[in-house]
């Protein structure tokens, strides 16, 4: 199970949002490279990058925030927040970015996931599904779909995505541990999922539950705010991981 730091960008700066509230934010960084290079050397391999101002609008603002993260930093980078066509996987992927989460419009055109599958195949198509009070939200969390989070998985599945970042708005940013629950029947109902928690990882020891409780199923965690509040040591973190690995 890989811990994932998370970086969200906002006008080219690192923020967190409170629940997704765009006026709920605190600026934690104007060079989010800086950040991005500390992880690495801490250890992270795969760095969590959210495009907050493409998530709510459709349209990046943060290229120069991405292109300084990829000239200073070797780590490999999944990015999410306003991809919606395969013009915009294209562009990122001109950008060194490894892996395309797909949100919003997975709800609204899931051609444009087939599109992208076929292209860039299964290992860099990332299906992010942000549920409250059991459905997926989008625009940025603020639109309710009306669909059931469990028949949204299984139609993304059934087209063949394998790797699925599942956000619990309601634990987002509360440091209140994740929804342990939700990816245990996720991964019962789709054994074969790579799946990420994100959510409510607030301590080393939710990191430890997730890994204990999924049996070491999960393919990772998103660890924001907890890291830059100083409550999860990430360097030690992957190193409780790697060892327990180990022991397996």
């Amino acid at each position: 199970m890989l811990v994932l730091p998370a970086i969200d960008l906002l006008d080219n700066e690192a923020v967190r949002l409170l629940q997704g509230d765009y006026s709920k934010k605190t600026v934690y960084s104007s060079e989010p490279e800086k950040m991005i290079q500390v992880f690495e050397e801490q250890g992270a391999t795969l760095i969590h990058i959210v495009d907050l101002n493409a998530a709510k609008t459709g349209k990046s603002e943060n290229e120069k925030a991405i292109r300084k993260i990829k000239e200073k930093c070797s780590v490999e980078l999944e990015l999410g927040g306003g991809i919606r066509s395969l013009e915009n996987m294209k562009f990122y992927d001109g950008l060194g970015v490894s892996r395309f989460i797909l949100g919003t419009v997975a709800v609204e055109d899931k051609s444009v996931v087939e599109k992208g599958l076929k292209e860039y195949g299964p290992e860099r198509i990332v299906i992010g599904v942000d549920a409250k009070d059991g459905f997926v939200r989008t625009k940025g969390w603020e639109t309710n779909s009306g669909i059931k989070y469990t028949d949204f998985l299984k139609t993304m599945y059934e087209i063949g995505i394998r790797h699925v970042i599942f956000t619990d708005i309601s634990k987002d940013g509360m440091m209140a541990g994740p929804n342990t629950a939700v990816y245990l029947e996720l991964l019962a109902l789709f054994p074969d999922l790579q799946l990420v928690a994100s959510g409510g990882v607030s301590s080393t020891q939710d990191l430890v539950n997730l890994y204990d409780a999924s049996k070491g199923k999960l393919f990772g965690a998103i660890t924001g705010k907890a890291i830059y509040e100083g409550k999860l040591d990430l360097k030690e973190s992957i190193r409780i991981l790697s060892k327990k690995r180990n022991e397996n």
